[in-house]
């Protein structure tokens, strides 16, 4: 089969069994159809494919598959987010919105793509910078959200936000939550923050668990840099996490700014992928709750 992705790299976590088998599956299949597979060297399963260091996959392949849930998404994301490297994602996880495809869909979905039949969706990064009051520049990027939050202490956290150049609010709660159209389907969702569509120019703003129950989301046109400064209370703690990992301590002498980053992460779908359906299926939207509900006591009743 000729395709226009001669090199894949395919990752997940191969300790995970639900992971393993379809991960064995897809490298098998890939090979047999004259694909150079490359995986990480870690990767204990045994496996017809090309071994490297992890951090290296991008930098030698087309196309990046991801078989697991938005995390091994996210990871692949961070892998490839400065190779311009498209991804893949083969759902094994829970409340998947980025891992798309399913198990019973992988082999015929990743023929399509090999097939040349498939869209491209550019992804919204976010970059985030943490000046410090000594000088010092951390800076990251992130596909679903920055998050401000408290850390090491049962208090509440005091901070203000600014857009553009307009104060907008004094904040007292958990944290805040500043996430892309990707990330409006994940923390900020648990959160009360609205669904954007992936397509759209804008970012939301999310706070976590606000003192006042008039702080309320807001989204905001992407090219507003948004900033974040932590107001100086007594055992105040907070730190800065992109997706999940840990940026480092924030502390009231500094500032936080988030601002659409220049790189884009872009995703692969075979034919047939719909963002509303994907949100009907996990959020269960368009069905009769009650046949649920009562198939769920049934179902209870037999156990």
């Amino acid at each position: 089969m000729r395709t226009e992705f001669q090199k894949i790299a395919v990752i997940g976590r191969h300790d995970d069994v639900r992971v393993a088998d379809p991960l064995s599956v897809l490298v098998t299949h890939l090979t047999k159809n004259g694909v150079d597979v490359l995986v990480a060297e870690e990767m204990t399963l045994d496996l017809p494919a090309s071994r490297l260091a992890e951090d290296t996959l991008a930098d030698n392949a087309d196309l990046i598959i991801a078989v697991g849930g938005d995390g091994t998404m996210l990871y692949a994301g961070r892998l490839a987010s400065d190779k311009n490297v498209p991804l893949l994602g083969i759902n094994r996880g829970r409340l998947g919105f980025l891992a798309d495809i399913t198990p019973d869909e992988m082999l015929s979905s990743v023929d399509h793509v090999l097939n040349g039949e498939y869209t491209r969706d550019s992804r919204m990064q976010l970059q985030a910078t943490l000046s410090r009051a000594n000088g010092e520049n951390i800076a990251g990027l992130a596909l679903n959200d920055v998050v401000l939050q408290r850390r090491e202490t049962g208090r509440m956290v005091d901070f203000e936000t600014r857009v553009g150049d307009h104060y907008v609010n004094t904040h007292a709660g958990d944290g805040l939550i500043i996430a892309t159209p990707t990330g409006s389907t994940a923390y900020a969702l648990s959160c009360g923050g609205p669904i954007l569509e992936p397509q759209l120019d804008a970012v939301v703003i999310v706070p976590v668990c606000p003192h006042t129950l008039t702080d309320r989301p807001i989204v905001i046109p992407a090219h507003q840099p948004v900033e974040v400064r932590l107001l100086d209370r007594d055992n105040t703690k907070a730190e800065i996490t992109l997706d999940g990992r840990s940026m480092g301590e924030i502390c009231p002498d500094d500032r936080l700014t988030i601002s659409a980053a220049d790189k884009r992460i872009t995703l692969i779908h075979p034919p047939g992928y719909d963002f509303y359906g994907i949100l009907r299926s996990k959020l269960f939207w368009g069905r009769d709750s009650r046949k649920r509900d009562s198939q769920q006591s049934a179902s209870g009743d037999e156990q």
